[in-house]
């Protein structure tokens, strides 16, 4: 099933690094910033990290939870979370059933040959499980300030006048 804006997540379960188990109804209540990332420890995917990361008081301050999400294994993703003292948590995709789920599986080129691939994408779900925004294909530069100028809007709609 799709992914729509505006719309429930659909169901989904996986786990996180420090033993977090995520789901579509796990953080109910919460903001949640889900970003999709091609692969750990590589420059365009470290650069990202380090401003979710640099950032990430903010984010806290503005009522939202970070994940980053990949198809590296757990292992891989301690290691890149410890390497670079992220805060928040990786989530392990490693059957790829969120990465389909969300639509960031992409045919890619690389070094002539077509290879799948994961498309640099972030998704903002409200509250009350419903993906509010999404940002697909995007340049890692600015990202992040967009990402959180978005969550803070999301404040502003949820407190009640």
């Amino acid at each position: 099933m799709a992914i729509i804006v505006n719309k429930p997540l659909p169901e989904f379960e996986s786990m996180a690094t420090g033993g977090l188990r995520v789901s579509n109804t796990s953080h109910i209540g919460k903001v949640v910033v889900l970003y999709f990332y091609p692969k750990d420890n590589t420059p365009g995917c470290t650069t990202e990290a380090m401003q979710f990361r640099d950032r990430y008081k903010d984010f806290v301050k503005a009522g939202a939870t970070v994940f980053g999400v990949s198809r590296d294994n757990m292992k891989s993703h301690d290691e890149f979370k410890a390497k670079l003292e992220l805060p928040f948590e990786l989530i392990a995709d490693t059957e790829e059933k969120m990465c389909h789920m969300f639509g960031v599986v992409k045919n890619k080129i690389m070094y002539g040959k077509k290879v799948k691939g994961i498309e640099r994408s972030t998704f903002l779900i409200g509250a009350d499980g419903t993906l509010k925004e999404e940002w697909r294909g995007l340049k890692v530069p600015g990202h992040v300030d967009d990402v959180l100028k978005a969550v803070k809007a999301q404040k502003k709609v949820a407190v009640p006048a």
